[in-house]
Formats: C-alpha cells, structure tokens, sequence
C-alpha cells in the first residue's frame, strides 16, 4: 500500500530561531488570512483551569530559545511516578532496548500489575509535547490508571525529540520500540493480539505514523490505535488553526514551532512524508480500529475530523468524539470536569472493547 513519499526523510532543520513565534496567520483561501474567524467558546468549568495552566506554564511564546525552559517547567511541575502510583498494586522498571539500525538505544517504561501477569492486554504509549518536550513518563496517570483497571501491561517509550533529531529520529524510534514490545511480548506478559497503541498530541501524530508503517512494512498487526488530541497535519492552515492560532492551550503559534523543529524548511510544503505528517497519508486503507479524541476548542480539531472522515471513506474502523468548549489536553489539566469524566469514561469503554478481542 502505498503513501504520500512514506519513507523520505525531511531536510534537517535550518532553524535559526529569529521569531519565537511566526507572526502570520494560515489562511484557509476564503479571504484575507488577517482576520481570524471566530473561536469556540471554552467550557466555562474548563477557563479557571486553562488560565491557570497558561499563568503557570503557558507564559511565554514557544520558539528555539523558549523549548529549553519549557523542558525545566515541566520536568519541575510533574509529579514522580511513585506519587502517582501512590500504593496502588502497580510495579514498574526501566528497559534499555536496540533502537533503529545505526541510532542510540532507547529507553523504555514498563509498567505492569504487581506481582506479574500472563497473556494480559497491552499498551505501547507514546507521550505528546508537540514533538519537542515531554518524556517518557508523560500522561503517567493514564497509563497507571490502565494497568489497575484491565490489569493491563503498559510500555512507554521515550524517543528523540526534535530540533535535535528531526524527523525520522522520532517516529524512527517509536516503531523500533513497537517491534520490540511485540517481540517481547511473551517475556513482558503480553497478549500481542490485544495490544494497542496510544499516544496524544505529538504522541498520537506517532501513533498513526507508526499504524501507516506496520501496514506498509507487514509489521504487527496490533489491536487498535488511540489518538488523542493528534498532532498529524504539518501545514497548519485549517479553520480551527486560524480560530486557535494565539488562544488555548498549544495554540497555532506553538503548533508551527513543534512542526519547524521537526521538519525544517520542508514544514507545509510538497514533499513532507505521511510518516512524518499522517495527515498527508493518500491511504487509509486496512488500518487498525483508530480511536480519535479532540476538543472543540483546539487547533486539531479538523486534521481529527478529516482523519477520521477518511478512515471511514476508505472502509476503515474510527470512532471519533469533539468535546464541546474542550481545549487541547482538556482531560490531563482538569480530569474532574465533567466534560473530562465524560471523555475518560468514553476511553475506558473503548479500550474495554479492544481489550476483549
């Protein structure tokens, strides 16, 4: 099956920094890209919290100069994996594993039921930061959360961030540790026909990438993909972006960033590679089963939809939720809103049926 270029690698990165931010808006060719069209209101119990985490974190525009005190910001606010466990019966480790031919080896969280397991669901994660932040222990309480509720083993893989390592060190990375999950699986105590992969923002753009690859190179055959909140289309330019563009939690400003330490100079043009970019898939044929969570109130929201509404036309399995006024990662920075129970609640049905393959 073929893609859009899926295997050619982006130039690497000339990104020099001069603009923090990118001051023009996408256009979306109905008019003048001057005039942004109206946002979504936010949730009214979600805006407490969204300013809050914008105060706290959100401060300052993310650019080359910023990537490095917003890797500081969040290493200092996230709580240990210890706090998060906080006793219940969940054991963990890390596994050093190979990385891609001729690349550094990976690091990989696993976490699993205490005391052990045999033939249990399995979980690759793969955490969001846009491409540029986060590690390994992204999202932790949803993944804790998934191995007390389905008794479920769950291996998180922390791959190379860009602008360091531009595409295709990360979703390079990401599939070396999906083919060592299922190669371990035995060993890990994994059943590897109910294993699925799930990532948010930058973590669920990977999660298709690497769904496309295991398609196109008869990699495993896994159970199905979790998308939250994906990061998949590079060119920036939908109604939602220009709604969004400096509003919200990562805004279209900081989209532009996380997609230019990625790709470089190739950023919204003719040659970027489905793996780097899913949106960019001319295929979306013969897909596993693709969970698609997005707030209405985010820049995602039409890559989700669109992803989701050609998943359908080529015959595929998407089960698709815009929640209403939800900004982007909504259910991680106020998981006791109630459009956030509703969202976590929804999750859990899902993976409950994937589970039971």
């Amino acid at each position: 099956m073929v893609t859009s270029n899926p295997s050619g690698a982006a130039p690497r990165s000339t990104w020099t920094g001069k603009n923090d931010r990118a001051p023009a808006r996408a256009s979306d060719g109905a008019g003048s890209s001057d005039r942004a069209p109206r946002p979504v209101p936010f949730d009214p119990e979600l805006r407490a919290a969204l300013a809050l985490f914008k105060a706290e974190i959100e401060f300052e525009p993310l650019g080359p100069r910023t990537i490095p005190s917003y890797r500081e910001r969040l290493a200092e606010s996230a709580e240990s994996l210890d706090e998060v466990i906080a006793g219940r019966p969940v054991e963990y480790e890390d596994r050093v594993i190979p990385g891609p031919p001729g690349a550094p080896d990976l690091t990989v969280l696993v976490l699993r039921p205490r005391g052990g397991t045999r033939r249990a669901p399995g979980m690759y994660a793969i955490h969001g930061g846009g491409m540029v932040l986060g590690t390994r222990f992204g999202d932790s309480h949803n993944l804790v959360n998934a191995v007390v509720d389905f008794g479920a083993v769950v291996v998180s893989v922390e791959y190379r961030l860009a602008p360091e390592h531009p595409h295709p060190a990360p979703v390079d990375d990401c599939y070396a540790g999906l083919l060592w999950t299922v190669d371990h699986a035995a060993e890990l105590g994994i059943d590897p026909a109910r294993l699925v992969i799930r990532g948010g923002s930058a973590g669920g753009g990977l999660g298709a990438a690497i769904a496309l690859m295991a398609r196109d190179r008869g990699g495993p055959a896994v159970a199905g993909q979790m998308l939250i909140c994906p990061m998949i289309d590079d060119r920036n330019n939908t109604i939602s972006t220009r709604q969004f563009y400096a509003l919200g939690l990562w805004d279209g400003g900081f989209n532009e960033t996380g997609w230019t330490a990625l790709l470089g100079d190739a950023r919204g043009g003719p040659d970027v590679p489905a793996y780097a970019a899913p949106a960019r898939a001319t295929d979306l044929e013969g897909l596993p089963p693709a969970f698609i969570e997005v707030g209405a109130a985010e820049v995602f929201r039409d890559e989700s939809v669109d992803f989701a509404s050609r998943i359908w036309a080529a015959g595929g399995q998407a089960e698709l939720h815009v929640w209403a006024g939800a900004f982007h990662g909504f259910s991680s920075v106020m998981p006791y809103a109630h459009v956030s129970k509703a969202a976590l609640a929804v999750r859990r049905s899902w993976l409950a049926r994937m589970f039971a393959t």
